[in-house]
């Protein structure tokens, strides 16, 4: 996936990743998580989609998350950039105690570039990116701006995904 300004001579590979959060203040840890991203010399963020309040999936007894998604340039490779997700997950407090329960912080690696690979630590694209609402909707958003296209694509997958009605925006993006 070519960005538009690479012709600029600006290195790196395109990736995006998802943000969420629905413990504390939800929005605090998203900025938080952004920042610790953005103070890798290999990472620049690009583009930031709007906030969204979304409910739970899987585990539903919980409180609404709330949901981004980030375009980063970065000269690291896809393990190295999951690397520092975990990292600042980590920084911030990540729990890991029931699977998509509550959480400070979540990172998710949706896209690297073109890559493909499915590898126990790292499956790209994400593979439950296409039938989650709340991963499509921003996704779209950020992908409309740089990769038109690719946004198109996507929203069929949109059409078909259950829960569309759980995801509302909470506050519009601001670059």
């Amino acid at each position: 996936m070519k960005s538009a300004d690479e012709g600029n001579g600006i290195p790196g590979e395109l990736a995006y990743v998802g943000l969420g959060s629905n413990l504390g203040d939800r929005e605090r840890y998203l900025m938080d998580a952004i920042r610790l991203l953005e103070e890798h010399p290999g990472i620049r963020i690009e583009r930031k989609s709007s906030l969204y309040e979304t409910d739970p999936v899987g585990f539903v007894d919980q409180d609404p998350f709330l949901n981004m998604i980030v375009e980063i340039r970065t000269t690291l490779t896809a393990e190295g950039l999951f690397g520092r997700m975990l990292a600042a997950e980590q920084a911030l407090g990540r729990k890991r105690e029931i699977r998509w329960g509550p959480r400070t912080i979540d990172l998710d690696l949706l896209l690297f570039g073109e890559l493909q690979q499915d590898r126990p630590e790292l499956i790209l694209p994400h593979p439950r990116m296409l039938e989650r609402a709340f991963v499509l909707v921003p996704l779209i958003e950020v992908l409309a701006a740089s990769h038109p296209e690719r946004a198109e694509s996507l929203k069929g997958h949109l059409e078909q995904a259950e829960g569309k009605e759980g995801v509302r925006l909470w506050t519009k993006a601001q670059q």
